[in-house]
């Protein structure tokens, strides 16, 4: 099959009827590795907001089990993509999310934000780092699908449009992002988290490359230190080598999303359901 088959079948296709099959192609079958990072670089976005990062600091769910929240969250966005979120799996899935947040008091604009680094931050990774840049097609139906996402999670006011909520994103980013210790103590938790996945001697250069990746005003937020100007280069330039790699490897066939591994739960999703997953589920059957 030709490296752009994919690409030929998601022109052909409306971005707003048929978003969940875009978002299927692009996510589980083009990008699944972009995805995946970007929607971690996503997640740690948002901790710049004082009024998230502290809501996760009182939970304790970052200092006891990061691995597990991040794997939860994952994998739950992973079976909604996958499988349509008014699937019988999207639909037990969207339960546990609401379950989770609903124990706790959460602003909609909070929420509205945390929506919109979902539809955002993945294309602007991809603009960077990816073998390609996301289509019009593709950006809009990200747009259309976490829109109905949040529509079933309860979530008010969504913009109707894609530069609307946009523009929404970057308002509330500069009214938002400023310095708070729990900012600090999430933020270093996270980035925590990333290192552990690699062996301990590469610890201190994955946490610097991390840092380089971060834009000026979430390093301000969190209060790092920004490392020197060439470890970003660096990292930039081993994100393009691999994108000119991928570009050149045949299409990908098979869905990876809820078959990408996870750590907390060893072989899923075989003989799992997404109501056993959560804050309050058991971390293995």
């Amino acid at each position: 099959m030709s490296r752009f088959a994919n690409l030929r079948r998601i022109s052909s296709l409306d971005p707003v009827v048929d978003h969940e099959e875009i978002m299927r192609i692009s996510a589980g079958l083009e990008f699944p590795w972009d995805y995946q990072k970007s929607l971690e670089m996503a997640l740690f976005r948002t901790y710049c907001v004082p009024t998230i990062s502290g809501l996760l600091e009182r939970t304790g769910e970052f200092e006891r089990r990061p691995q597990k929240r991040y794997d939860d969250t994952a994998i739950l966005m992973a079976e909604l993509v996958e499988h349509g979120y008014d699937s019988p799996r999207g639909r037990e899935a969207l339960r546990v999310v609401n379950r989770q947040h609903g124990r706790y008091d959460i602003s909609n604009d909070d929420m509205r934000y945390v929506l919109a680094t979902f539809i955002y931050d993945p294309i602007d990774w991809l603009q960077r780092y990816g073998w390609r840049p996301l289509t019009h097609n593709e950006r809009l139906a990200g747009f259309h699908f976490y829109r109905a996402v949040g529509a079933r999670m309860g979530i008010r006011d969504i913009p109707a449009g894609y530069d609307e909520f946009l523009a929404f994103k970057t308002a509330y980013e500069q009214k938002h992002f400023v310095f708070a210790p729990s900012n600090r103590r999430i933020g270093q938790y996270t980035l925590d988290l990333f290192c552990s996945w690699y062996p301990s001697v590469a610890r201190p250069v994955v946490a610097r490359a991390v840092v380089a990746m971060l834009d000026p005003a979430m390093v301000r937020a969190f209060g790092f230190t920004a490392p020197p100007s060439w470890v970003g280069a660096a990292g930039l330039w081993a994100l393009r080598l691999r994108a000119f790699v991928v570009r050149r490897m045949p299409v990908r066939k098979a869905l990876k999303l809820t078959s990408t591994p996870n750590r907390t739960y060893p072989g899923y999703p075989r003989g799992y359901r997404p109501s056993d997953l959560g804050a309050s589920s058991s971390t293995a059957r």
